[in-house]
């Protein structure tokens, strides 16, 4: 699916009743959130979109903020049992949708990561920007969390080689899936995910 204008309709088509129809569960959520964890109940974070051209991510908050007067100085530390929840179940992503229909991301495509990230993709892996990100993509489906980082950024250059009306339908079902059985959450031994740290040389995965 070469055509953005087709790609977005799908996105719009998509994201508008999707939000509108989880409101009352959003509303649940955000009571929960507010009485486990405080406020504010969404999280907000600049990351980089389409040509790294930053954004502010918006979804439902799972962790405790950083206190080190109470030992909460890392993701372990700060997950709480409803922000485990809320990930597993992909429901803090509800708010993302917000993204979607700002034109900020798609639903299909890189995930936006980090923006400290950006210098150290190599450039082959940079490519992940030349899509809009998305809520779900094609490295979510492969494993999500629980793959390696250079084969998570390979699958998102793959995506952007590959990327289609009939892919994007796919990794959605399949993300639907992999949602109800709950896989690929974290990275093994970690509650979220582990920093990319950059790409040694001769290091590269291929195509």
């Amino acid at each position: 699916m070469r055509s953005p204008v087709l790609k977005r309709l799908l996105d719009l088509v998509v994201a508008i009743p999707a939000f509108v129809l989880t409101l009352p569960l959003q509303a649940v959520i955000a009571i929960l959130v507010a009485s486990k964890l405080g406020r504010p109940v969404l999280f907000r974070q600049e990351r980089p979109g389409l040509h790294g051209k930053s954004f502010e991510l918006v979804k439902f908050r799972t962790m405790l903020p950083v206190d080190p007067d109470r030992g909460q100085v890392d993701d372990e530390s700060r997950m709480t049992p409803l922000g485990a929840k809320l990930r597993a179940t992909s429901l803090d992503e509800l708010p993302t949708l917000i993204n979607i229909i700002r034109g900020n991301m798609s639903l299909v495509g890189p995930r936006p990561l980090l923006v400290r990230y950006l210098n150290r993709y190599t450039p082959e892996q940079a490519r992940r920007h030349d899509v809009r990100p998305g809520l779900t993509g094609l490295a979510q489906i492969s494993g999500r969390n629980a793959i390696a980082w250079n084969d998570k950024l390979a699958l998102d250059v793959e995506y952007v080689d590959r990327r289609t009306l009939m892919l994007d339908v796919r990794i959605l079902v399949a993300t639907a899936r992999q949602v109800v059985r709950q896989d690929g959450i974290t990275a093994p031994g970690h509650v979220t995910t582990t920093e990319f740290m950059g790409t040694a040389v001769g290091q590269e995965s291929g195509p």
